[in-house]
């Protein structure tokens, strides 16, 4: 469960860029959130994963109130939200199976248990059989997926997409939409960021409407109207 309650974030040279945000997702929830570039979009995930702070308002996630959080929870916090990019952000010298493996690595997962988990997490996304493929041999729908695995192989509650399809082709962007379906379909609450009316349009899922620091629409099923 995500709670915005009243959420506000100000900075000293623009002013307010949130302002008073309420929202609510629920668990296993699909959510596109969409608005123009400066709208506030951004800044709401980064309050989201703690990146930064409100202003003024209240978040929860998860049953944890950020107020009460504490710097060396964030972490603890972190890993219950994955995060993917527009921009895939691979090591381009480790293999597909390697990139995914280091996000366990880096929480003290067992050799053991990540030759288990990786090839369960890769057949999620559809690339077992590029394992041992580097970054540089695949499409940039192939490498998003990568990045989808990386960012689900700790099974997180939460799934953060931001701009996933940014730089993708129509058909590629669909492989890694599908993907997020599938995903969220396992039980994660996905929330997905794009500028695509088509794919909005078509997804027919519950879109939230950032505009000018404000959230002015959402709707269940709806339009991509801005």
């Amino acid at each position: 469960m995500i709670l915005f309650d009243r959420v506000t974030k100000k900075y000293k040279k623009k002013g307010a860029v949130l302002e008073r945000i309420n929202l609510h997702v629920e668990p296993k929830e699909f959510v596109v959130l969409v608005g123009e570039s400066g709208a506030g979009k951004s800044t709401l995930l980064k309050l989201l994963t703690r990146e930064e702070k409100p202003t003024g308002g209240k978040i929860i996630v998860g049953g944890i109130d950020y107020e009460r959080l504490k710097d060396k929870d964030i972490p603890f916090l972190r890993r219950k939200i994955g995060v993917v990019f527009q921009d895939f952000k691979l090591l381009s010298n480790r293999t597909v199976f390697e990139n995914v493996a280091f996000a366990l690595e880096i929480v003290g997962m067992s050799n053991k248990e990540i030759r288990h988990t990786v090839p369960k997490v890769l057949n999620i996304v559809g690339l077992k059989s590029k394992a041992d493929s580097y970054p540089s041999e695949l499409s940039g729908g192939e490498r998003q997926r990568v990045a989808i695995a990386r960012a689900i192989v700790r099974q997180p509650k939460i799934l953060i997409a931001d701009e996933p399809t940014g730089n993708l082709d129509p058909k590629h962007a669909w492989d890694v939409i599908k993907v997020l379906e599938k995903i969220n379909r396992y039980g994660t609450t996905v929330l997905l960021t794009t500028h695509n009316r088509d794919i909005v349009n078509k997804l027919k899922r519950r879109v939230v409407t950032i505009k000018d620091g404000k959230l002015s629409s959402d709707r269940a099923r709806s339009e991509y109207k801005l």
